[in-house]
């Protein structure tokens, strides 16, 4: 059982309600967590004591000690259920109500994409992530637009490799548009697979992540794994499979077009990247910029803008993207002076 109490109303243990066993349980697995309580207490102004056989939040808001009071019920829950809680999830649910919003842990683990080589489930761990994955499936072309750490990527192989082992689709292709800054694909060293490996480099770690190495080496050698820059794609008629154009903001229009072009039966295609770090010469406009305003009420075709809240990678991410975010939006605030 977890009490609260406000500044005004203290409380004692000899007021204390019996607890049932689950309740016990509840408690005894939070008060084992104090890492949990520990980032509940430096991220709002209440604290945490744990008082026999329950724990008790001190604090001044009474409505946020009883969101506080749900959301640490729910972590307990989940564990108990065998789940293994991970940072990304108890910060998003901490920033979830710092935010003031609903927060309904268990509805994520039942979106589970696919399961991991390692027999993890792979799953979103934010709400924006559970739109993405459930976009991709309902959707013929879905863009996912969003800051660094959010999953775009990893998400969209994950329902791939989902929609291979089911029959779905026969391939899946990978493509990736070839820009960076100071250097020019023709100059690099090797063969073309040499010099366009660096650029799907995040793609086979998702993949390694996903399948044996074996038959992750086996689908490629057969084709049904295909990994192609973009300036490849122009012609080709892509049936029966999963195509995901990542690093899109790279790409001019007029690619952006060629690309989505490319789309044919049975097929599914999805568009990643983030529009804030785009590596184009200054003349030239990213096509993931324009296409929004293109194609953005055409059946279906899905946007998912994901944001900094959606990050599950180091917390210090999640800082670094807002921080950044907070920066942009200075420079386009008017100057009054």
């Amino acid at each position: 059982m977890i009490k609260t109490e406000d500044t005004k109303d203290k409380m004692t243990e000899n007021n204390l309600t019996p607890l049932t066993s689950h309740e016990e349980s509840i408690v005894k697995l939070l008060a084992g967590h104090e890492e949990i309580l520990r980032m509940v207490e430096q991220a709002f102004p209440v604290k945490i004591f744990a008082r026999g056989s329950s724990l008790l939040i001190k604090g001044d808001d009474e409505e946020l000690i009883k969101r506080l009071e749900n959301l640490l019920t729910q972590y307990a829950e989940l564990a108990l259920n065998g789940q293994k809680l991970s940072g990304a999830e108890i910060r998003y649910g901490i920033n979830q109500i710092g935010l003031g919003e609903s927060v309904n842990l268990k509805s994520l683990y039942d979106e589970v994409v696919c399961v991991s080589n390692r027999g993890k489930p792979i799953r979103p761990y934010t709400n924006g992530q559970k739109d993405y994955t459930r976009a991709i499936r309902e959707n013929d072309v879905t863009f996912a637009i969003g800051p660094a750490g959010t999953g775009k990527t990893y998400l969209a192989v994950a329902q791939a490799v989902a929609f291979l082992k089911s029959a779905k689709v026969s391939r899946i292709v990978l493509v990736r548009p070839v820009v960076e800054a100071g250097e020019r694909l023709g100059y690099l060293p090797g063969d073309l697979m040499d010099k366009v490996e660096p650029y799907l480099r995040p793609l086979y770690d998702a993949f390694y992540d996903l399948l044996p190495t074996e038959k992750f080496n086996r689908y490629f050698e057969k084709g049904i794994i295909e990994l192609a820059p973009l300036a490849y794609m122009r012609g080709r008629t892509l049936n029966d499979c999963f195509i995901i154009l990542d690093e899109a903001q790279n790409t001019t229009p007029e690619q952006m077009k060629m690309f989505l072009t490319r789309l044919g039966f049975g097929s599914k295609a999805v568009v990643t990247g983030d529009i804030t770090q785009v590596d184009l010469p200054s003349n030239k406009e990213s096509g993931l910029k324009l296409v929004q305003n293109i194609l953005n009420d055409i059946p279906g075709i899905a946007f998912v803008r994901l944001s900094n809240r959606d990050v599950v990678r180091h917390e210090i991410v999640q800082r670094i993207v807002r921080a950044y975010e907070d920066y942009d939006q200075r420079r386009k605030a008017p100057d009054i002076n």
